[in-house]
């Protein structure tokens, strides 16, 4: 039998969370706010999905819409009370003006999750060269997962690249898994399995009424059935 591919959809809250686990997601990415594309949610909230459902949630670490940091200082507190909250993993990914890496904010934030896995999100597809911005990261501790599109545009601009870097995968800076999302539809599926790419992530595609409704467990239910074959 061949493995479960890895399917993970945005939450902002228990709602969504429950809905999202009844509809066979492996694992939740808790944010709120996504007008701004994301940002760290509240404790509490954090605290009442812990206690809601069973699966990983990886929580965002991002204080304002765009990919600079902001106040370290800020961010790291902020890495302090998600776990207080019972987070135990994590999303994060800073650019400098030029856009490179943020080596020091990165450095910073992720050693606060002291070893706490954590996903690089889709900065890196705006990045001014990702695989320079991998090589950087190649040994990061608790790094295990880059969510991309392939393309700052979506998975159609970004498909070419997602396939070539499924194609290096074990190679220095490619040892980490990629997570497919921004842009994906169901038809992308098929070819992103064949080149075996095996992790998922949907957001507004959970949500039959948009980013103002809640998460479906139907729809969710649906790119599980489609992921499983």
């Amino acid at each position: 039998m061949s493995k479960r591919a890895v399917l993970e959809v945005i939450a902002l809250d228990v709602e969504d969370a429950v809905a999202a686990q009844a509809g066979g997601a492996d694992r939740l990415e808790l944010v709120t706010d996504m007008a701004a594309d994301g940002l760290t949610p509240a404790a509490a909230t954090v605290a009442g999905i812990r206690a809601a459902v069973d699966i990983p949630v990886r929580v965002m670490l991002r204080l304002a819409d765009g990919f600079a940091a902001g106040s370290v200082e800020r961010l790291v507190a902020a890495a302090g009370e998600m776990r207080e909250a019972g987070a135990e993993e994590f999303v994060l990914g800073f650019l400098d003006a030029d856009g490179g890496v943020d080596l020091a904010a990165v450095e910073r934030v992720a050693g606060a999750l002291e070893g706490c896995r954590w996903t690089f999100h889709r900065a890196i597809d705006r990045a001014a060269d990702r695989a320079a911005l991998r090589k950087q990261l190649a040994d990061f501790p608790g790094l295990d997962t880059y969510l991309t599109a392939g393309a700052a545009e979506g998975v159609d601009a970004g498909l070419a690249t997602l396939l070539a870097e499924a194609g290096r995968r074990g190679e220095p800076g490619y040892e980490q898994r990629l997570l497919v999302g921004g842009g994906l539809r169901l038809e992308h599926v098929a070819g992103l399995l064949d080149a075996g790419i095996d992790a998922f992530h949907i957001g507004g595609a959970a949500r039959p009424r948009g980013w103002g409704g809640p998460v479906a467990a139907e729809a969710v239910a649906e790119w599980r059935r489609v992921l499983e074959g």
